[in-house]
């Protein structure tokens, strides 16, 4: 399924075949949580800005409009009509970062809906349930993420209960694939490793889940309050353990320079909300670094948002206009601002791919990485 075609150092070129699709990788996600993109952004949209893959949230529909519904309108796929590749997160992020009153046993986790109170029970073979009804077409294992830093007994205590969970889900998601009404009997499930800030449990972590043979392996638990080095000292730890036939995912991160060192460090899947929340407030990210298009000198700026930037917003709209629907807080601006930041996001990962294709994908990183994360000036 995951084909390895050219590496650079640790920095990989590959292709991961679903049913769905072929996904180019390194690649970005672009994160519809309810199935939808927040600013207005349509299916139709997506295609346009060169987007491979749809993330959408175990959690969010399974609280609303609920799992059973989207399987009776047929899965995820056609309830809002797209056709590539979706990956469901499994719930698990959000179940420990949004709801409150939490108790965790080992079946899983009571906790509170954070949309009525609703008193609700989500563990592995309840998110595998659920993400079967949604027919995604990659599945993630539901997980215990730790706010960092943690005491090094509970992250321990976490990370051997979040194998024993996967190890339920593996089973149960080979079990829900065999029934006559699966909405996606070829759907895919990856791991996630756990063990917060410290290697020796991040490794550990990793040799048991690697063993299990899934479709994909995870690092989870980072960018949730540690600093970037640390979490670039993680993936260097974690890395050499990882299956090479398999893809690996980086979850929730995050800026263009994060993906850059990322990549640099073996990384192929990434997913972030920035691109779009930061759109929705008008900043932006561009060839020449992040931008605030709300600053008053952008108040006559005739330029496109990126002059280097081939987007349809780019193409046919001026900063000055676009700043001026967010003071007039018109729906357009944000939904525009929301476009050019995905587009871009989608096409820093093509010319990654295009860099290691080519064999100059370090001379790529190093022009890039501090460029990208620098203010725009004018």
């Amino acid at each position: 399924m995951f084909k390895l075609l050219k590496q650079e150092g640790r920095a990989r070129l590959g292709e991961f075949e679903t049913v769905h699709g072929t996904i180019k990788t390194p690649v970005f996600m672009n994160v519809g949580t309810s199935a939808a993109i927040k600013g207005a952004v349509s299916t139709g949209d997506l295609e346009n800005i060169k987007c491979q893959v749809e993330l959408s949230n175990t959690y969010h529909l399974h609280i609303r409009p609920g799992d059973d519904v989207i399987k009776e309108m047929g899965g995820l796929h056609e309830f809002f009509n797209w056709h590539g590749p979706i990956l469901t997160d499994s719930g698990g992020f959000q179940v420990f970062s949004l709801a409150t009153l939490r108790k965790i046993t080992e079946e899983g986790v009571y906790f509170n809906s954070h949309m009525d109170g609703k008193r609700i029970f989500m563990g592995p073979r309840e998110s595998m349930r659920i993400q079967a009804n949604l027919g995604s077409t990659i599945a993630m294992a539901f997980d215990e993420c730790v706010e960092n830093p943690a005491e090094y007994k509970y992250a321990k205590n976490s990370s051997d209960r979040t194998i024993r969970w996967l190890k339920i889900c593996k089973e149960e998601m080979e079990k829900l694939k065999k029934e006559p009404d699966a909405v996606n009997p070829h759907q895919m499930l990856f791991g996630i490793n756990q063990g917060s800030t410290y290697k020796d449990l991040r490794i550990d972590n990793m040799k048991q889940i690697a063993e299990l043979d899934l479709d994909g392996y995870a690092i989870g638990g980072l960018a949730v309050g540690e600093s970037a080095d640390v979490m670039y000292e993680i993936i260097d730890a974690v890395e050499p353990y990882m299956p090479k036939d398999k893809p690996r995912y980086l979850m929730g991160v995050g800026t263009p320079t994060n993906i850059l060192e990322a990549v640099h460090r073996g990384v192929d899947f990434f997913d972030c909300v920035m691109p779009s929340r930061n759109a929705r407030h008008g900043n932006l990210f561009t060839w020449g670094g992040h931008m605030n298009l709300n600053n008053n000198k952008y108040e006559r700026d005739k330029r496109p948002i990126d002059p280097q930037c081939d987007c349809p917003v780019c193409r046919r709209y001026t900063r000055g206009y676009i700043r001026h629907l967010f003071k007039a807080r018109e729906l357009l601006g944000m939904r525009l601002c929301v476009l050019h930041n995905l587009y871009f996001y989608n096409t820093l990962m093509e010319k990654i791919r295009e860099a290691l294709a080519e064999g100059r994908y370090e001379e790529f990183y190093l022009e890039m990485r501090d460029k990208l994360a620098q203010r725009v000036d004018d």
